[in-house]
């Protein structure tokens, strides 16, 4: 049965450095939403917020039919702003999925500290990524954020250091079909 890890946050919540860590400790296979879209985004010019959006959109819904074609053991962290799209679609595309077990990873940022990550990321960004003039919205959105909640949650508080061992042993101490689910016939734990 298919089983999600959602790493969720707004932009520059330390989202990618999470899934990442979670993915790599289990041996889970990791899909991101930048991924998907940033080489899309290199095929165009002057691209605005709309068709970054329309991008964003696109590259959910790629990750979601991964899912949904994947071996009914697979285990997935998936790292994504998934308050850009409703709650109810995202319980659509899970129930589409056939997954039966999800568990969130919240990241949980201050508005000072995302405005100074999200400053600090502007030259190495990818062209058609919202620029500087997307920070006000972005310290409003660490405000008011919160979790999707359509699982159990788990919370990386990214302005104490974004430990996420914490989250790591509570994965590590899920119930066994959690750690015995398999991939291609190899064990996800290490």
């Amino acid at each position: 049965m298919k089983k999600v890890i959602i790493v969720n946050g707004i932009p520059a919540s330390g989202k990618s450095t999470v899934a990442s860590k979670i993915a790599k400790h289990f041996g889970w296979p990791y899909l991101s939403i930048d991924t998907i879209k940033e080489p899309f985004m290199g095929l165009h010019v002057d691209i605005d917020r709309e068709f970054n959006r329309a991008l964003g959109k696109a590259a959910y819904k790629v990750i979601w039919d991964t899912v949904a074609s994947a071996p009914d053991d697979c285990v997935y962290v998936i790292d994504a702003w998934f308050g850009f799209q409703s709650k109810e679609l995202l319980e659509s595309y899970v129930r589409q999925s056939d997954v039966v077990e999800i568990i969130e990873v919240w990241n949980s940022i201050s508005p000072e500290l995302v405005a100074d990550r999200y400053r600090s990321r502007l030259s190495i960004r990818k062209e058609g990524h919202p620029g500087e003039e997307y920070i006000p919205e972005l310290m409003t959105l660490a405000e008011r954020a919160s979790p999707m909640n359509i699982g159990e949650v788990y919370y990386v508080y990214q302005d104490t250091g974004g430990d996420v061992q914490g989250v790591l042993t509570s994965l590590a101490g899920r119930p066994r079909a959690l750690q015995e689910s398999s991939l291609v016939g190899m064990p996800l734990t290490r």
